[in-house]
Parts: C-alpha cells; structure tokens; sequence
C-alpha cells in the first residue's frame, strides 16, 4: 500500500498529491510515470507523470485532473488514505544534455506539473532554461512559485489576458525562435493540440523539438497496444518507446483521432461518479 502525504489542489481542475514510495523515488528521472490503481475492486490502472520527488524522504508527487472514474475517485482521497498499486518508474527519461543555448519548455494547463522535473534537471546539467505557463485564465495557472524559484525566466500566457500575457503558447515560442540567442531545444507538455502548435511553428525554424505524448494506456509496459502512435511513419508504443518523442515525426492528427475513442464513456463515468460522491455526502 502507498500511502498519501499530502493532497492539495492546485487550481479549479487539477490535484497535487505526495505519495510514499521509497523505491520509486530512488530510481525515478525526469520525464518518466507511474501506473496507479486506485481501488482494488474497481481495478483500472491509470498513468500519471512523475511530477516531483524526493529519494531522501521517500515519496513522490503525483498532479491530475479528474476527467473520468478513476481519477475522480482519486480526487476524493485524503492524506492517510492508501493506494493499493503504484507501478514505476516507467517510460524513457528524459534526454538531457548540456546545451550552449538555451532550453525553451512549455507546458500547458496541468502539463505544467510534468514539466517541473525536466526543468530541475535540466538546471542541474547547467543550461538555462526558460519556461513558460499556459492556461485559458489566471485562476488555471500552476507551478508559477516552484518555477520561478528555479527557471532562468517564465512567461505566463492565458487566453483572456488575466495573468501575465494575453495569447498562446505559440506566440513566446515564435518569438525565441526569431531571437538572436534561439533555443537550443524546445520541450512541449500539455494538451495534445497545443504540442501540434507547438511543433509547427519550430518546424519552420529547424528546432529541436520534444514532447510527451499522454494517450490512452492500460497496462504500461507494451502488451496491451493501446497508447500506440505514429511517429515517423511507424507504429511506437508510448508507454515503452517514449513517452517523449520528436514532435516534428508524431502524427498528430491520428492521435487526437485515438484519444476520443473513450470520450463518451469517460463523461458518462464522470457523471456517475459525481452523482454517487452527492449522495454518499447526502447520507452523511
């Protein structure tokens, strides 16, 4: 059983939660996830980015939204409550090299959370790094402490001008790109459609870019085959070949296509879980 630390919400739509998993945080690295089993009887494994850790101490963080049963049950759990399966670390780690130029990442909405690992390493190999935080509205924004406290320079970007700049991501990548000192490489996390952009615009500049890919994932260790994807022309499996991949080979538009399979169900899960947790606090 792993037990939860802490749990705190970061803003209207995502969770933070600190978990203990003394073996995992000594072996975890930027860029890799978890598999999580919120109850024994419901059975659904889930995939969540490693979002920080601490090996001394033993844990590791987790930041979610709840978009469908199982994440929304574990949005109802408190600190003290366990966890009856944590699998991980999984996936590749992220690449990281030291760079003469700087790095450029950009995460989007809760894709911000995955992003604060990347940027810790990447200051620790002694590039320097500029991030930048998306979201529809200043109430949507998170991490901002935590990352300015060890980027080199962040930019806040939300779509109605309530915090920081008014625009998307696209707009402070282009500008970069234009700039005399061009990034190095630029990392994109986030909703798939803002990682497409993205990789669009730094297409057109011959950039380095890469991204985390987070699709669809039962099993995390490449039997089931359903986070496969398209990169390059060939079929690759997230859970085990990335989960980040160059985002000028991925086919985008396929794995958005992909990721709708279980909209419908996810919803409909969504509701009935809520209308249970109304209920459950109705008869209390």
């Amino acid at each position: 059983m792993f037990k939860i630390l802490e749990k705190k919400q970061l803003s209207a739509g995502v969770f933070y939660m600190r978990v203990a998993a003394p073996e995992i945080a000594r072996n975890r690295k930027a860029g890799q996830f978890v598999i999580v089993q919120v109850d024994e009887e419901y059975g659904e494994r889930i995939p969540l980015t490693i979002a920080d850790g601490n090996a001394d101490e033993g844990w590791i963080a987790l930041a979610f939204q709840p978009v469908g049963a199982s994440t929304f049950k574990l949005s109802l759990m408190n600190e003290g409550d366990s966890l009856p399966a944590l699998l991980g670390p999984l996936g590749n780690p992220s690449e990281i090299k030291k760079y003469d130029r700087p790095v450029l990442i950009v995460g989007g909405g809760f894709g911000v959370a995955p992003c604060y690992p990347i940027v810790q390493a990447h200051k620790a190999a002694g590039n320097k790094v500029v991030m930048v935080l998306c979201a529809r509205n200043k109430d949507l924004i998170i991490y901002e402490k935590e990352m300015r406290a060890i980027a080199d320079e962040v930019i806040i970007m939300t779509d109605d001008g309530s915090a920081g700049r008014k625009g998307v991501s696209t707009v402070p990548v282009k500008e970069m790109c234009e700039s005399q000192c061009p990034p190095a490489e630029v990392i994109a996390i986030g909703p798939p459609i803002m990682m497409k952009f993205v990789a669009m615009t730094t297409k057109e500049y011959g950039i380095k870019t890469t991204v985390s890919l987070n699709t669809i994932m039962i099993d995390g260790t490449g039997m089931c085959g359903g986070c496969r994807v398209s990169v390059g022309g060939k079929t690759k499996f997230v859970c085990v070949d990335g989960p980040e991949f160059d985002a000028h080979q991925v086919d985008w538009d396929n794995m958005m296509m992909r990721m709708k399979s279980f909209k419908a169900r996810e919803q409909a899960d969504d509701h009935k879980c809520r209308m249970m947790a109304q209920a459950d606090a109705l008869a209390k």
